[in-house]
């Protein structure tokens, strides 16, 4: 038998798939928003996923990592919708969304292989803010992407006559459109995460170990570190694209404000909270910087009438002071993140030695 495999990893895998299966219907009893928060948690995982790949992995410091998303949206908002009159099929939108995102990540690496820290962040924040920009302005002399009004009436993901956005009876069970998008987005998270598995297990992934610890004792033992860094940002930027894609197809409209910066750094925080470098961190890090916060919205209110008979402070400010609160403490007291790995633990380890 597969060393993997044993009978109490085998029980966990059945238990962990009955769970995803049940999820998006024990969390529409409390409406269908919930649902739709947990595909939001599973997309910023996507997200998430793909900056550790720069950050993490390859340990380049990207603040304009929603750029590729913005990408990847808006192409499929042009090729599924009234807009240019077309409808292309979601098997054709996402390869083409991921390899334009894919393109965009070599163009932002290309001219930043020379820098490092700082200057890095500075310039892929540029980067982030120029795309949100053009998107935002390119509706003359051509209307492309009509402006800060937005791409509306997008196409959602449809399979044949199976449409993902309306509500269906399968076996007798009455599937809402965020269920069905739920089981889509799980479906393509595995795939994500095998890939990212892949990577960084392969040689690729021990050239951006490599990078990441020293570049320039990486370029001494022979790594190409100008195609091995370039390669991290395409491959990070191309799951933004297919996230980007999904987002607009489950919205039905997308606009520059959608790809602000603060997006970029919440994308940030949740993969050095969660534990950079590290799989399951990352993924752990965007569910709980997805869910805790909408929680903290719903629980404000109720909260201050309670104590003090009304509401004195605005739930969206009172909610990021919570949030904002629980990173710096998490990040005084775990360092590493909540689930780091083995290798950046006893990093740390040794630097308190």
């Amino acid at each position: 038998m597969n060393k993997w495999l044993t009978p109490r990893s085998s029980l966990g895998l059945v238990l962990v798939a009955a769970a995803l299966i049940a999820l998006p219907f024990i969390a529409g009893m409390g409406g269908q928003a919930w649902v739709r928060i947990l595909n939001f948690a599973i997309l910023y995982a996507f997200l998430a996923l793909g900056l550790n790949i720069v950050v993490g992995f390859a340990g380049l410091l990207d603040l304009g990592y929603i750029a590729f998303y913005a990408v990847g949206a808006y192409t499929w908002a042009l090729l599924a919708s009234p807009h240019f009159g077309l409808h292309l099929p979601f098997w054709a939108i996402l390869p083409i969304g991921a390899v334009l995102a894919c393109a965009a990540g070599a163009l932002l690496g290309a001219p930043t292989l020379k820098l490092r820290g700082d200057y890095l962040a500075i310039v892929t924040l540029g980067f982030g803010e120029i795309v949100r920009i053009f998107m935002n302005n390119l509706n003359a002399p051509v209307n492309i992407t009509n402006g800060a009004q937005g791409i509306t009436l997008i196409d959602p993901v449809i399979i044949g006559q199976f449409k993902f956005s309306a509500t269906s009876t399968i076996f007798g069970i009455t599937v809402s459109g965020p269920q069905k998008y739920y089981y889509l987005l799980v479906l393509l998270a595995l795939g994500v995460i095998l890939v990212n598995y892949r990577l960084q297990h392969s040689r690729i992934g021990r050239a951006w170990q490599a990078i990441r610890e020293d570049e320039i004792a990486a370029k001494a033992i022979g790594i190409n570190t100008r195609n091995v860094k370039l390669l991290a940002f395409a491959m990070g930027a191309s799951f933004g694209g297919i996230a980007g894609g999904i987002f607009a197809a489950m919205q039905g409209f997308v606009s520059p404000e959608s790809f602000s910066l603060i997006e970029s750094i919440m994308i940030l925080a949740m993969v050095v909270l969660g534990g950079m470098g590290h799989i399951p961190g990352v993924i752990l890090g965007a569910v709980l910087l997805t869910i805790l916060p909408e929680a903290l919205r719903y629980a404000v209110v109720p909260v201050q009438k309670a104590l003090f008979g009304e509401v004195l402070a605005d739930p969206e400010s009172l909610r990021m002071l919570v949030f904002g609160l629980a990173l710096v403490l998490v990040m005084r007291f775990r360092p590493a993140g909540l689930w780091p790995s083995p290798e950046r633990r006893r990093e740390l380890a040794e630097k308190v030695r």
